[in-house]
């Protein structure tokens, strides 16, 4: 019989896939990427939308808009592999419909925060590829929108995941209580207080930062190795 079929080679049937506890510095990961992103973004955009500003005349200011837009793919890529380390400590424990919602919010927040990127972006590349200013209708439509993909829609979401991962992590006790409370206030904030300054935004990947930090603590106690059962006397 081959190896195969008495499942005692490299393809056992019963061997699973095991994602790494180590894999939560991706919300580490995304949580800088999007910090130093949105910073980027909101010292170097004017306060008023139809005003072009030193984002897009000066180089150096373009160059660093264009950076901070460069880092939003690599923070949302690293935010899906976030999603997939808490779906895997959750584990059998996940509910059929919070795991909906978690899911789902999490991905439309990745989905509109790519789109508003892409529209921040698309007035970048249009100033690089000829030597004229988008004109003031224009900038202006374009900064509503990013302004409304980001703040009205996906912070939204954003909030949405927060009080999601709040509840399940509240009911399997994977994270430290204060990060649950901390949640909570997170998504209230994010909810009906993202209008009062552009740094509310600042919260989700602070709360994310605080979340993977307390994962990887909590993997690090329980990662050594469990000693070997000793065999018992049949006697």
């Amino acid at each position: 019989m081959t190896e195969a079929a008495t499942g005692q080679g490299p393809l056992r049937a019963e061997r699973s896939l095991r994602t790494p506890r180590a894999a939560a510095v991706a919300g580490i990961i995304f949580s800088v990427l999007l910090i130093t992103a949105l910073t980027l973004l909101r010292l170097s955009v004017p306060s008023s939308p139809a005003v072009a500003g030193i984002w897009l005349t000066d180089p150096a200011h373009r160059a660093a808009v264009a950076i901070g837009l460069n880092l939003v793919p690599f923070s949302g890529i690293a935010f899906l592999w976030f999603i997939g380390v808490l779906r895997d400590r959750i584990g059998e424990r996940e509910d059929r419909f919070f795991a909906t919602v978690f899911l789902g919010s999490g991905l439309l927040f990745v989905g509109m925060l790519f789109v508003a990127a892409a529209v921040t972006g698309a007035n970048v590349a249009a100033v690089t590829s000829s030597s004229s200013l988008p004109n003031s209708g224009t900038l202006a439509l374009s900064r509503n929108v990013t302004t409304s993909l980001l703040n009205v829609y996906s912070m939204r979401m954003a909030a949405v995941f927060t009080l999601t991962t709040v509840t399940i992590a509240r009911h399997t006790q994977i994270v430290s209580r204060w990060l649950t409370l901390a949640g909570l206030g997170c998504a209230l904030v994010l909810f009906i207080g993202i209008g009062i300054t552009p740094w509310v935004e600042l919260l989700f990947p602070i709360w994310i930062l605080a979340l993977s930090l307390d994962i990887l603590s909590a993997s690090s106690r329980t990662s050594p190795a469990q000693p070997h059962a000793e065999p018992t006397n049949p006697g």
